[in-house]
């Protein structure tokens, strides 16, 4: 029963409403074809069956001579008892013919009527598919808007004609939620552009003030060094609102979509690293392999450098780094494994999300944001990919980036 409900729900809707339209025509006709045949039955046995044996029982029997056949009758008359004509035996004979023929009536009206229904159950079928057909189209013409549309084709509409009927509504209530969602798509995107402009300024301002402050000859030695302090705490708001900035940027979808070489952009992130490692003493190796994926080629080195850039900066003394690429049927993959301390596995899920770094520090800001890893996840998701991570038992993690082609 379980198997027939799944086969049942695998079907689409079309097929289900055909098959459900063509399965109520065959049981209402078998019905009103066993209502026909049974009054059908019941109006010969009345017409005929009953009429013979009325007219037979009013004919008396006759004398005849022996020998002599009677009138309108083949069998000579000493062929009956008695000598007397056997009524009752012609009666029989009648009644027989007539309940045959009646018989033969009923099978050859119930062979003419199977034969009838199966031809107009195949039409009614047909007929169904049609009609289920014309009832769905309009919802195949809403689910593909809903298929079409994206972050920046919201301004399109079903825009649906026809009677205030269930469909109708269901598309007008789906154009009014797109217009919701465009205002609030528009309103996030001036938030980001004003925000990236409103906050960059006055941390730009505040850093030349400073830099300016700090190749002052006349600057005093306790000056400079809060200049210095300053400083730094500028260049840590600065990556955090460019962290933050980056992450609602990749969250949303992507709209620059081309073939990018990942081997080139790996080497690329490496180049803007590349001194890192050797003052941290921290080696990389690399494995790399010819792969493409389609997207947006700034967004994928921004992901790149992060993975990178928290290998590096998240490992020990005279660490190591293996970076490797592969491309398979499904797509290219990224691994980026490095040396470190050791990782709780209940807490690699966690690493993912703004702000959280090993060990629920959300104070050390001079070592990042704690936003590399979401960010890495956010640009993988908007390709259409994924993102995800696990302890080495040695200490460090393995970061891997599947991104379809």
């Amino acid at each position: 029963m379980t198997r027939r409900l799944l086969v049942w729900r695998r079907l689409g809707l079309r097929t289900r409403l055909t098959l459900l339209y063509g399965g109520l025509f065959f049981v209402a006709g078998s019905v009103l074809l066993w209502f026909t045949h049974l009054l059908t039955a019941r109006a010969l046995n009345q017409r005929f069956v009953v009429a013979v044996d009325k007219v037979t029982d009013g004919v008396r029997p006759t004398p005849a001579v022996s020998g002599t056949a009677l009138p309108g009758s083949r069998l000579p008359a000493d062929t009956l008892p008695g000598g007397l004509l056997g009524t009752d035996v012609v009666a029989r004979r009648v009644r027989t013919d007539v309940e045959q023929g009646a018989a033969e009536v009923l099978d050859e009206v119930l062979r003419s009527s199977l034969i009838v229904m199966i031809l107009v159950g195949v039409v009614a079928v047909v007929l169904g598919y049609l009609v289920a057909d014309r009832a769905l189209r309009p919802l195949d013409r809403v689910t593909e808007t809903a298929q079409r549309l994206s972050e920046s084709t919201l301004h399109e509409r079903i825009a649906l004609r026809g009677p205030q009927d269930e469909v109708k509504r269901l598309a007008d209530t789906f154009d009014a939620m797109l217009d919701r969602l465009h205002r609030v798509f528009d309103a996030q995107r001036r938030f980001i552009a004003n925000a990236s402009h409103e906050l960059r300024t006055p941390l730009a301002v505040n850093r030349t003030v400073l830099e300016v402050s700090l190749e002052e000859p006349a600057a005093s030695e306790d000056l400079k060094a809060l200049a210095r302090a300053l400083l730094g705490a500028t260049a840590r708001y600065e990556r955090l609102i460019d962290g933050l900035l980056m992450l609602a940027q990749s969250e949303q979808e992507i709209t620059t979509r081309r073939p990018v070489d990942l081997r080139q952009v790996v080497r690329t992130a490496m180049e803007q690293i590349g001194p890192q490692p050797r003052r941290g003493k921290v080696t990389v190796h690399e494995d790399l392999c010819p792969a493409v994926a389609h997207g947006d080629p700034l967004f994928l080195e921004r992901c790149l450098v992060n993975l990178l850039e928290n290998a590096v900066k998240y490992n020990v003394r005279d660490g190591e780094v293996w970076v490797r690429l592969r491309e398979d049927d499904a797509g290219a993959c990224l691994t980026v494994e490095n040396t470190g301390p050791p990782v709780p596995p209940y807490e690699v899920a966690d690493l993912f999300e703004p702000f959280r770094r090993h060990g629920g520090d959300r104070i050390r800001s001079a070592r990042g944001a704690g936003l590399g890893l979401s960010i890495v996840r956010a640009i993988a998701v908007a390709h259409g990919g994924t993102a995800d991570a696990r302890a080495r038992p040695e200490g460090g993690l393995v970061v891997t980036v599947r991104l379809p082609r």
